[in-house]
This record gives C-alpha cells, sequence and structure tokens, in this order.
C-alpha cells in the first residue's frame, strides 16, 4: 500500500537469515490453514472489512480472490499460490527494496525513533527476541503474549468416502465440506481418548494464555464432556443425507488447496503430542487410516498493548515515527493483520509524502477495529478478531423498529460502506505519485 501510494520502501524480513518456531518457509506470506480470510457471507463483519479493502484496492486481498478454492461461504486460498503471488508482486514494485536481515533496534544513527524516515512495524506474532526487547524498551514495558494453535491437515485419498457425505452447515453456502459423523458410542470413545492423551511439555518461556476464540481442542473438551459438540463438533443443521438424521456429532474436514488432495480438520487445533495426535484422531469414522499432512501445533502470539500506546492512524503516542501493523498491534486473524497493514502504510505514504493523515472513520469495519485496539479498556484488552459487536449500534429507534438481526446488519454495513467510500474518495483524491 505504501509503495502503491508513491512511498519509496524498504522491507525488511529476517528469513531465511534467522527463522521462527513457526513459519516453514521464508516467504512473505504464510497461512496455517485455508480458509483463514473468514466468511464472504454478505452482510456479515468479515465480509464487510474485506469489501472496505477491496474498495481501498488491497493487493494482498486482490490475490488471495485469485487463488480462491471452493469452501462453501468461507474465502479459502490455495496458500503455495498465494505466497507465490506475494513473493512476485514484490519484486515486481520498483518502490520496494528487499533487506533479508534481522532487525534488532528501532532508533537511526541520531538517536531518533525510526530509519531515516517513518517505520512500520509489523513483525506478526512470532517477532524476534531482539526485537521484542526493543519494542518494550521503547514502549516502557513488557507485551502481553498468549499462545495461538494450529489445526491438523490430512491426505485427501487416506479419507474413508464411504463414511462421510459433503454438507455445509445450515446449507450455508455450496456443500464443500467433508463431514465424519458420529453416533454417542463413538464420540464418548473419541472424548475419553482426547483428554487422556498426552500433550506437549511446556517449554520454560511458555505460559500458556490461549486466545479464547481459539482454544487446543483438548482444553475445549476438559471444560465439559459435551463442550465439543456445542463447538467444533457441533452437528446441528449438518443432517446425513444417508439416514436422514443429524449425528450425535461431527468432524467437518475443510479443502486446502486447488487440487483437492488435502483437508483441515476444522477447530481441531491441539496441543498433543504427534504420536497421540494420530492415535486419537484416526478414532474419527473415515480417518481411520487418516495421512497426516501437518499435525496440529501451537505457537506464540506477542502483541503491544495498543489502547496504551498507539493513536488512531497507528503510530506510538511517545514515538510517532513508528507505526505498528498486524497481529502485533493487538488484531486477531490474518484479514484483520491485512487491514491494519493496509491502513498503515497508507498512513505512512502521506506523511512521507507531506499529506494530511485523516483516520478512517469509526463507523467503518476498518475503523471500528482501530478503534477498538487504541481504546479498549486495558484490563481486560486481548486481541479481537472483526465482529459487529465493535462496529457503532445502530440508533435505538432503529433497533426497536427492526428486530430481525440479520436486516440490522444488513444496515449497519450498508452505514459503514457509505462512511468508507466518503473517506477512501478523500484519501485517493490527495495522491502524490
Amino acid at each position: 500500500m505504501a509503495a502503491g501510494q508513491g512511498a519509496e520502501v524498504v522491507l525488511y524480513e529476517m528469513r531465511p537469515v534467522r527463522q521462527t518456531p513457526a513459519h516453514q518457509t521464508a516467504d512473505f506470506g504464510e497461512l496455517v490453514c485455508s480458509n483463514s480470510l473468514k466468511s464472504e457471507s454478505e452482510n456479515t463483519a468479515p465480509w464487510l472489512l474485506k469489501q472496505e479493502m477491496r474498495r481501498a484496492g488491497s493487493v494482498l486481498l486482490r490475490l488471495a480472490d485469485e487463488c480462491a478454492v471452493p469452501a462453501g461461504h468461507a474465502l479459502a486460498v490455495d496458500r503455495a499460490e498465494l505466497f507465490r503471488r506475494i513473493g512476485e508482486a514484490i519484486a515486481r514494485e520498483p518502490r520496494i527494496t528487499v533487506i533479508r536481515e534481522e532487525v534488532t533496534r528501532l532508533e537511526d544513527s541520531d538517536g531518533l525513533t525510526g530509519f531515516d524516515g517513518l517505520t512500520i512495524v509489523a513483525s506478526g506474532p512470532l517477532t524476534s527476541p531482539a526485537l521484542s526487547s526493543e519494542i518494550a524498551r521503547l514502549a516502557g514495558k513488557e507485551h502481553l503474549a498468549f499462545y495461538d494453535s494450529i489445526s491438523p491437515i490430512v491426505e485427501a485419498d487416506s479419507i474413508d468416502r464411504e463414511k462421510v457425505y459433503m454438507a455445509a452447515r445450515w446449507d450455508k453456502g455450496t456443500a464443500d465440506y467433508i463431514n465424519c459423523p458420529m453416533n454417542k458410542e463413538e464420540y464418548d470413545r473419541f472424548y475419553d481418548a482426547l483428554v487422556t492423551a498426552e500433550g506437549v511439555e511446556a517449554k520454560e518461556w511458555e505460559q500458556l494464555q490461549y486466545f479464547e476464540g481459539c482454544l487446543p481442542l483438548e482444553e475445549l473438551a476438559r471444560r465439559g464432556r459435551d463442550t465439543p459438540r456445542f463447538g467444533p463438533m457441533k452437528p446441528v443443521g449438518l443432517r446425513d443425507p444417508r439416514t436422514g438424521k443429524t449425528p450425535w456429532a461431527v468432524v467437518q474436514l475443510r479443502c486446502e488447496n486447488l487440487r483437492a488432495d488435502s483437508y483441515n480438520l476444522v477447530g481441531f487445533q491441539n496441543h498433543l503430542k504427534f504420536g497421540e495426535q494420530a492415535r486419537v484422531l484416526r478414532l474419527i469414522p473415515g480417518l481411520e487410516n487418516a495421512r497426516f499432512l501437518r499435525y496440529g501445533q501451537i505457537h506464540r502470539n506477542t502483541y503491544i498493548e495498543s489502547p496504551r500506546l498507539l493513536d488512531p492512524t497507528l503510530a506510538m503516542k511517545e514515538h510517532p515515527r513508528l507505526l505498528f501493523a498486524g497481529q502485533i498491534s493487538g488484531v486477531e486473524g490474518y484479514t484483520e493483520s491485512m487491514a491494519t497493514g493496509m491502513l498503515a502504510g497508507l498512513y505512512a505514504a502521506r506523511r512521507a509524502q507531506g499529506l494530511a493523515v485523516t483516520p478512517v472513520p469509526r463507523g467503518t469495519a476498518l475503523g471500528s477495529l482501530v478503534n477498538y485496539i487504541t481504546r479498549a479498556d486495558l484490563k481486560h484488552f486481548q486481541p479481537a478478531n472483526i465482529t459487529f459487536d465493535l462496529l457503532e449500534p445502530l440508533e435505538e429507534e432503529t433497533r426497536r423498529k427492526i428486530r430481525d438481526k440479520r436486516e440490522r446488519h444488513k444496515l449497519q454495513c450498508e452505514r459503514a460502506l457509505a462512511a468508507f467510500d466518503a473517506w477512501w474518495s478523500e484519501q485517493a483524491a490527495a495522491v502524490v505519485m
């Protein structure tokens, strides 16, 4: 975004010189699961955020759209193809210079905060210890941290198709999900094996503070025998067409790529030893002979206390030449990270060219997300996905008149897009190239 707005950009990437515990490549883009870009259902909060990004010309989202694979109402992508295209797009941009080295200091030769210009810190959930220490020094306080889990992936031809069926929950979107039905006896056997399976031993630096929206399956199961059945294994809306009945529980598998040769176990992120995962997950009907391309894992996610540190333009209050974007800024999710990165690039480019910076309006999805991370109560601050709870509510009189939640969400989306279009027209009119 910054380069597209006319700014000269120096992009620092420490991989492959220095790797992280979770990354598997040195690419500029990497996703842990294919549907990470969330719902494309009209008038949902994730759809609204992506619509605003598309209207602002988000290159990452355009590339994701080009790499989309069937996934019902979700935006899923062929990850390898997306990574390749991101690299090519960066290589083609003449205003971007890539430097492969770890950044450990955020001060220039004169001791001023930032390099020779403005600096955007978009180092993600796996910010290196050296850079984390530097950020903590400038922030005056240690970061917060929690731990995020990723789901297993199985080879498509190792799934027993005689025991599964295709469907989308609530018949929403096309029937692109493989469903593994369980009766009560099968579920109880799976549950007992899950809660007694051996987990990965925590390292010294780990303090397992999981993000509530992405709990490891075994942690969720320990909250009660039926908890998974009301979560990722919820069978409602997934009637088995072969029997005409709703199963006791269902495990959903989502396609990982355009070749449809691998499937992700939806909501099955976990922190179990690999051998235990294989044993437990092969108790799922249809996966008795599953071959795993990837097991569930867990990784560190570091983020700053944005409400204390950042202003509405994502710049540090005490060090305004430093901007933060992505998961380190306190948003949760790839779409939200892309969105804040897009905004930081726009704001930095405008400042670099001497233009006024007008923050995105509060009434938009983008503005609501930034409003949350810059104004949330510090005592309860936790990374957040985009939801309607973050958006400005409708007027009380309108809420009383319109009882249907979907209709209210439609009105919120229409209002947000109108506010975004007006704001974006102002930004586009002042671009210096």
